[in-house]
């Protein structure tokens, strides 16, 4: 695809480089011409110089023969006005914007093709927010990631001594929980990864993927390491469009505390939030930290927009009692550096927000993407076109999917007609009993190797490399002769 990346911000530049190495044809534009240099020296990429809302720029950028347009400026007008210029001058097929207002967010209208003709709105800080509302939702998980609306999910665990499956077989696994079905998509030892077999054996600090349907998440988390109290008291250090998106989320379920060192910021958070406490204070200060009883905090968030300060605080924090730890980081290196010391979760914002831009760029109908261990893996959810004679997959067990070594077939979310009866029908005798839950006519499969995929089937797949990802795109994408 030929495709045009407005801002070569942390976002823009994150996504240029996944998709670069998937061998598009990509085009950066900023008015930063340091920073494009800096691009160029490491990415196959063509480089603009220029304001992206001006009709010459876009011209420049090739705009005229584009796939797809990517605005991601730290702006949201200059995102929307290259949107509208993109559409009425160029007729560029997809547009994409990031939109950080919860004012234009709050009027879809805006984005219409009458008005700024924007195809998809991102909001990156929503997507962190709802990111790390899970990780408070599920302390004892390094990542939670929803799939099909949210019926089915994928979590990461470190395993812990203790856990009644560290040491044993993953076939166990269907023995301590026979009522719940689940599947270990990945599992990684000391950051390499290990395709898992029936015989692979889980140790202690491994960190294990696996899939269930989200009802069943605590129970299989369970297995793997004993489970953390509930989250309660939660403190947030920053109170910009994160802080306060977060705080927002969290206050009618939790006890919130939010520390903000600007004293204006302070007075408009408190106008603003119902019941979270706003502190005005540096959250490194340590007579600070002890005076509002850090040790009793079951989350610590540090989210001010400087990361080396959320790094000291977080440490700090943790240091003081905190129960887990959370920061977020800019920099991939300072986030690969911190990931699993002191500090519990080190959060990338652009890696974080990245799936969600290329579920637009895959190829195939793609309905979701999640970007995995700092962007070293993905996880897909793929929806299955085709029949059996146009596809590879439709009407195939999945021990027959020519899938590379290191992509797993996780799980299958389909959707049938209540009159059409049992959800199992193309299931083995054995496993229909357990490997579906339905709600509102949609049914999650935990997929096996005798497990049938059927035409329109949401198929959620672990690719331990992204260097795979074309493979696998290929494979379910149907002959020309089907369309």
């Amino acid at each position: 695809m030929k495709i045009i990346i407005l801002g070569a911000g942390q976002v823009g530049s994150s996504v240029a480089e996944s998709l670069v190495s998937e061998a598009n044809d990509i085009t950066m534009v900023d008015i930063d011409s340091k920073r494009l240099a800096l691009l160029q020296e490491r990415l196959d990429l063509r480089t603009v110089v220029g304001n992206a809302s001006h009709p010459s720029v876009l011209e420049n950028a090739g705009a005229h023969d584009a796939d797809m347009i990517l605005a991601v400026t730290e702006h949201d007008e200059t995102n929307l006005v290259a949107c509208k210029l993109a559409a009425s001058l160029f007729n560029t097929p997809t547009k994409i914007a990031r939109i950080r207002s919860t004012e234009y967010l709050a009027h879809p209208d805006i984005f219409s093709t009458e008005n700024f003709c924007v195809d998809f709105a991102i909001s990156p800080e929503q997507i962190l927010t709802e990111y790390i509302e899970k990780l408070i939702e599920f302390p004892e998980a390094l990542q939670v990631l929803d799939f099909a609306s949210g019926k089915v999910s994928l979590v990461a665990v470190r395993a812990l001594q203790g856990g009644s499956l560290v040491g044993q077989q993953l076939q166990e696994l269907r023995k301590h929980v026979p009522n719940v079905d689940s599947r270990v998509a990945a599992i990684f030892r000391k950051d390499r990864p290990i395709i898992p077999e029936g015989d692979t054996v889980i140790e202690a600090e491994d960190e294990v993927f696996f899939i269930a349907a989200t009802e069943d998440i605590r129970t299989v988390m369970r297995e793997l390491r004993k489970m953390d109290k509930p989250v309660k008291h939660v403190m947030i250090a920053g109170g910009g469009k994160i802080g306060k998106r977060l705080a927002e989320t969290l206050e009618k379920d939790y006890q919130v505390k939010i520390i903000e060192h600007n004293y204006q910021a302070c007075e408009r958070l408190a106008a603003e939030l119902s019941s979270a406490l706003v502190l005005h204070g540096d959250a490194t200060d340590e007579t600070l930290l002890e005076s509002e009883n850090i040790a009793d905090m079951d989350m610590f968030c540090a989210l001010t927009n400087d990361e080396e300060n959320n790094i000291m605080s977080a440490l700090l924090a943790k240091r003081m009692g905190a129960h887990k730890v959370i920061a977020l980081i800019n920099r991939r290196a300072y986030v690969d550096l911190v990931q699993g010391s002191r500090i519990d979760i080190a959060i990338s914002p652009a890696q974080v927000t990245i799936g969600s831009l290329l579920a637009y760029v895959r190829h195939g109908d793609v309905a979701a993407v999640h970007s995995l261990r700092r962007g070293a893996a993905e996880a897909l959810e793929l929806v299955v076109h085709g029949d059996a004679k146009s596809s590879q997959v439709v009407g195939r067990k999945v021990e027959e999917i020519k899938l590379p070594k290191g992509a797993t077939i996780g799980a299958i979310v389909r959707g049938l007609p209540k009159s059409e009866g049992t959800f199992g029908e193309n299931l083995s005798a054995e496993h229909e009993k357990t490997l579906y839950h339905s709600d509102n006519n949609i049914c999650v499969i935990i997929a096996h190797h005798d497990t049938i995929i059927q035409q329109d089937d949401h198929v959620i797949l672990f690719v331990i490399n992204r260097k795979m990802i074309r493979e696998v795109e290929k494979l379910f994408q149907v002959d020309v002769g089907f369309l």
